[in-house]
This record gives structure tokens, C-alpha cells and sequence, in this order.
């Protein structure tokens, strides 16, 4: 890998950092990772499982996401966008995504949400920009780019933001284009994950779901969901 891709190993897992960032884990001690990745997947719970049938992973880095999806639901159809083949090519080599089963597209997810057609039971974007502690949302998130992602939601599907310091725009739009969200917290996180849908998302409801799932349930003492 070159300087801005870098895998790490420890005795708990594998991680990949891009640009200083830590942007995917492998755990060695399970499929989940008890960090943000397990709060962008954990809303697929809200769905029952006959609706979870499909996922658009928009940030796909090493296939932590991916990896919890295919846990959870693994007849889904999983569709991963990734505009860095370097990272593609390190996902491959370190985090076997093509063991997976992922549709990988490499390409801007702009481009890709502007021809694709399809509507998924979950779209998630994990999209970020910068290096180190200045990692952010690029300037077309949240607006316009949420709407067009909560264009290819099915209808009672969810769509899942991750942010930082774009945490207040991102709940105004999802509020705006759902009139409600739920927050998720990672404990020793700043990451904020919002989640919305047209069908009504109770944190109760969720947290019960999280506990009865086998992959995510060792998480949840970290979890905090709140409706916002």
C-alpha cells in the first residue's frame, strides 16, 4: 500500500486507515467491530426481516459495513461504492471483501446515484473527506446529496447518515426529508449516526432488536439511540 493507505494489525483485529483516519476494522474476536460501524448497520434491525433484502453502501472502504450487513441479512443484495480503487484494492488484499458477495462500484457516488435506478431496503452513507482529525463531509453533504440517496430508499426502507461535525445539518435534513430521525452514539466516539424512514423508528423498539440479534447484540451496552 502507499503512504496514504496503511494496514495495521493487533492482537484484537485488522484496521485500515486512509489518510490517517481509521476507516475499517476486522475484529478477530467476532463479526462485530464495537465502534461506529455497528450503529451505521444496527437500523437495518428496524426493518423486519423480509426487508432485508438489499443495501447501498455509499463509502465502502475495507467492508466493515459490508461484512455486518452480510451477518445479519445474508441473502441480501449488497451494492458498495467506493471512489478509491487503492482502497478497493486494500479491502481485497487485507479484508477479503470478495468473500463478501458485494457489488463493488468504483466511482463518485454522485455519479452513481445520478444513473442508478434501483431502490434498496438500506442505503448508508459513510462518505468523508480530509486527513486525520480533519476528516468531514464533503460540501454537497448533506444538501443535495441526502435527497438524492433518500431517492433510492424503498418505500419503508432506511436511509443512515454517519457525521462528525456535520451532525445538526444532516438531522435537519433527514428531518426535512422524513420529519423524523433517531440518533445513534458510539461511546468513546464523536461520530453522530443519524437514521430515518417513512416507517416510524422507535429507539425501544430498535434496542430490543439490537439485543435478540447475535451479531450486534455485544455492542449494545455502547449504543445510545435516542429519537431527535
Amino acid at each position: 500500500m502507499g503512504e496514504r493507505i496503511r494496514i495495521r494489525e493487533t492482537k484484537r483485529g485488522r484496521a485500515l486507515e486512509i489518510d490517517g483516519t481509521f476507516a475499517s476494522w476486522w475484529s478477530h474476536e467476532g463479526k462485530a467491530t464495537d465502534s461506529v460501524w455497528d450503529a451505521l448497520v444496527a437500523p437495518l434491525l428496524a426493518l423486519p426481516a423480509s426487508r432485508r433484502r438489499s443495501a447501498l453502501i455509499l463509502g465502502l472502504g475495507g467492508g466493515s459495513v459490508a461484512r455486518l450487513l452480510r451477518a445479519i441479512a445474508p441473502r441480501a443484495h449488497l451494492v458498495g461504492v467506493e471512489f478509491d480503487p487503492e482502497v478497493i484494492l486494500a479491502a481485497r488484499r487485507h479484508f477479503d471483501l470478495d468473500t463478501l458477495g458485494v457489488e463493488v462500484v468504483c466511482d463518485d457516488a454522485r455519479a452513481v446515484l445520478a444513473r442508478e435506478e434501483r431502490r434498496f431496503d438500506l442505503v448508508i452513507d459513510d462518505i468523508f473527506v480530509g486527513r486525520g482529525r480533519n476528516v468531514r463531509k464533503p460540501p454537497w453533504l448533506p444538501d443535495p446529496f441526502l435527497a438524492l440517496a433518500a431517492r433510492r430508499v424503498a418505500t419503508g426502507g432506511v436511509l443512515v447518515s454517519n457525521s462528525i461535525d456535520e451532525a445538526s445539518a444532516v438531522r435537519r435534513a433527514l428531518h426535512a426529508l422524513y420529519g423524523s430521525a433517531i440518533e445513534l452514539r458510539v461511546r468513546d466516539y464523536d461520530n453522530r449516526i443519524y437514521a430515518a424512514s417513512t416507517r416510524k423508528l422507535d429507539p425501544r423498539e430498535l434496542r430490543a432488536a439490537i439485543a435478540a440479534d447475535p451479531t450486534l447484540a455485544t455492542t449494545l451496552a455502547k449504543l445510545r439511540i435516542r429519537a431527535v
